[in-house]
């Protein structure tokens, strides 16, 4: 396929994302369920694919995604927050001295999100990554559930302001806020994997003898990657923050890791395009499609059984167990999203048509 081609279906699509997008904001109301599962959608492609540069292209299996939102999402609150609304957040133990006065855009906020992150993740990443496979996992999450305890301690909370956690924090500026802002990242984040860098990743993740002995320096590739990762997962938390409007320790617990692990598996490790269709699927269906099983339904006098709260996340597991079953690479595999691969399969499938015609 020429490439003049491939850029004209390329911008065609886009289009259609974008007349989609307008479309819900003009059609749907700022509560619509449509809404919240696109948005929400985008903020966790962006953490899936931050996630995936680690764990996918890098080989290394991290779990401290969580942590990393947890450091942009408060970075991000602690210094958004407006001045005039500092004493009704901070109203029992005081707001710190050095923050009062701070109040930054958002751009710019977002960027010191994922530095923060990007700056712990360089710190702890020297000790973590001597550490193999399954080890660095565990400390990783080790490092998820220290933010949160450091969160919400009793030292920090003229900063944090401890289990009350932080409200009042600036949301979108418009429906489209977090879809230009991941978009963005998630660009950054392909360039970064197709380019050199990207291809000492993949060599590291396909053999680290192999990939030291072409002379590619381990260590300081591994902690790139490490913080790289750090910074985008540090501005999905700052996203997330925007979203909520409110957060606490709680809003990032171990769970919020595996959810995004699970996205990435879905998807497929290593795939970029994978990981952003797994995020929109696994949010639709977890939070929309099976809401229904969580209320009671009757048919006449009679009461459907099983159908009560909770019982939606029953449903949800069993039917990430099928796919899991049908698709263990996940949906894409590792490839990526090509032009080229839909026009073989359908040129492979008029082919067949054809021949059987014959016969």
């Amino acid at each position: 396929m020429k490439k003049r081609t491939k850029l004209i279906l390329d911008l065609l699509l886009a289009a259609v994302a974008v007349a989609l997008l307008v479309t819900v904001d003009m059609t749907t109301k700022s509560t619509s369920m449509l809404r919240t599962v696109l948005q929400m959608g985008s903020i966790y492609a962006l953490v899936a694919v931050s996630m995936n540069l680690l764990n996918g292209f890098t080989g290394l299996f991290s779990l401290g995604q969580a942590g990393f939102m947890a450091v942009g999402a408060y970075t991000f609150a602690i210094i958004t927050i407006p001045v005039n609304a500092k004493g009704g957040v901070y109203y029992l133990y005081g707001v710190n001295d050095a923050i009062k006065n701070i109040a930054l855009p958002v751009i710019p906020a977002l960027i010191i999100a994922g530095l923060v992150a990007a700056l712990f993740a360089f710190l702890i990443g020297a000790p973590v990554l001597k550490l193999k496979s399954d080890y660095f996992a565990i400390a990783t999450l080790g490092f998820s559930e220290i933010v949160r305890m450091l969160i919400a301690s009793s030292g920090l909370v003229t900063i944090t302001n401890g289990s009350f956690g932080l409200k009042k924090i600036p949301g979108f500026d418009s429906f489209y806020s977090p879809f230009i802002v991941s978009a963005v990242c998630i660009a950054l984040i392909v360039l970064i994997i197709n380019s050199s860098y990207g291809r000492a990743f993949k060599a590291i993740r396909e053999d680290e003898i192999a990939a030291e002995a072409m002379g590619i320096n381990l260590a300081r590739t591994k902690i790139l990657a490490f913080v790289i990762s750090s910074f985008f997962a540090g501005i999905g938390g700052a996203l997330l923050a925007q979203y909520l409007g409110a957060i606490t320790s709680t809003t990032f617990p171990v769970k919020l890791t595996y959810d995004i692990l699970l996205i990435v598996v879905i998807g497929g490790m290593g795939s970029v395009t994978g990981s952003i269709i797994s995020s929109f699927l696994v949010i639709a269906g977890k939070e929309w499609w099976l809401r229904f099983l969580d209320q009671e339904h009757y048919i006449g006098s009679f009461r459907v059984p099983l159908l009560k709260s909770g019982f939606r996340m029953v449903v949800f597991s069993v039917v990430l167990m099928v796919v899991v079953l049908f698709f263990r690479r996940g949906i894409m595999g590792n490839n990526e999203f090509s032009w080229e691969r839909i026009a073989a399969r359908f040129a492979g499938k008029k082919k067949t048509s054809e021949t059987e015609a014959g016969k």
